[in-house]
């Protein structure tokens, strides 16, 4: 199974050039993020016409989360089901594959005084309780997405001037440290346990080809998952080129 997660910043903009990507590459399952469209405007039938069945979780300008599969999409869940009141569409789930697939946009939060930062870290605490009961019995599970989370000094091209910034905060890489600890692996780090592997770079001041940027995106899988990984790579390619997203395809493969 070949599985991307790839955070699109805005499927008007860029469904031409996600369409292409696909066609070129094939994956069996694409977790998108940051559609910015509402469920019934996302272009389904150009993608089902290339094999893929496709399950949304949009809202008009902002947000949205959709899983794409080569294989039926069963038991699709949006949001958390934990009876709180969010509007904002950031969590999709479904099994594909005999893997079930959480897909997650998590919030950016902005600054450490903004209310979007609390709003950031009381989600993380939702994500973590709605996986704890569930990823137990969902094994095989991966949790994929933007998590605008930085893991580790390395995964920054400049860890002093970041240092206590919003993503690379210690709240922050402790609220994805107890997400870890509920069995989820990262999986480009099984394979790249070491050195700087960035899937996001600012499109401001020659960010990218300064290599100027950080890992935000991540691929997470329980164990029996994560011992079948054969290869996960960042396909910088697709952040090159005319009206590119600010981030690069995470592409990671299991063996059956």
């Amino acid at each position: 199974m070949k599985l991307v997660t790839w955070n699109i910043n805005g499927m008007n903009a860029r469904h031409e050039r996600v369409l292409q990507w696909i066609t070129e590459h094939r994956p069996d399952v694409l977790c998108l993020q940051e559609l910015k469209q509402e469920d019934h405007k996302f272009p389904t039938e150009p993608y089902r016409a290339l094999g893929y069945e496709v399950a949304t979780h949009g809202q008009k300008a902002w947000n949205g989360v959709a899983i794409l599969s080569r294989a039926p999409l069963e038991h699709v869940v949006r949001g958390f089901e934990d009876g709180v009141d969010d509007p904002q569409s950031r969590a999709i789930a479904a099994t594909t594959f005999g893997v079930r697939v959480h897909n997650v946009y998590v919030p950016n939060g902005q600054a450490l005084d903004s209310p979007k930062f609390v709003y950031k870290l009381d989600w993380l605490r939702r994500l973590e309780a709605h996986l704890a009961a569930r990823i137990v019995r969902e094994a095989p599970a991966v949790l994929c997405g933007d998590f605008n989370i930085v893991p580790t000094d390395e995964d920054v091209w400049d860890p002093a001037a970041w240092r206590g910034q919003v993503l690379c905060t210690d709240d922050e890489r402790a609220a994805l440290a107890r997400l870890h600890a509920l069995g989820l692996e990262d999986v480009l780090r099984r394979l790249h346990p070491t050195g700087a592997i960035f899937t996001w770079w600012d499109y401001r001041m020659l960010a990218f080809p300064k290599g100027h940027g950080l890992r935000i995106d991540h691929v997470l899988a329980t164990p029996a998952l994560a011992a079948r990984v054969a290869s996960v790579e960042v396909e910088r390619g697709a952040r090159k080129g005319e009206s590119p997203s600010d981030h690069a395809p995470v592409v990671a493969t299991f063996s059956e």
